[in-house]
């Protein structure tokens, strides 16, 4: 998303989001180092792909909810 531009407003906020999604993907990593590292090569497709598509879902759901609760107190600031 090169060339996308925020107000000072929106920059802390997606710096907020991303802080909370660097920490959410270093747990996460970990869950995806852990199940690879468990399956033999003839594992790695099918019901394995199946478990790394919900981490990665997780991951996507955790930026959503960082996003909501940053509206959420940037609303509260300023009420409309």
């Amino acid at each position: 998303m090169d060339g996308l531009e925020l107000t000072p407003e929106q920059e802390q906020e997606a710096k907020v989001i991303t802080d909370t999604l660097i920490g959410a993907m270093k747990v996460e990593a970990e869950n995806i180092g852990r199940l690879l590292a468990s399956k033999e090569n003839r594992e790695l497709f099918g019901q394995t792909e199946f478990q790394l598509r919900d981490i990665l879902l997780r991951l996507g759901a955790r930026g959503i909810d960082a996003a909501l609760e940053a509206q959420k107190k940037r609303d509260i600031k300023d009420p409309a």
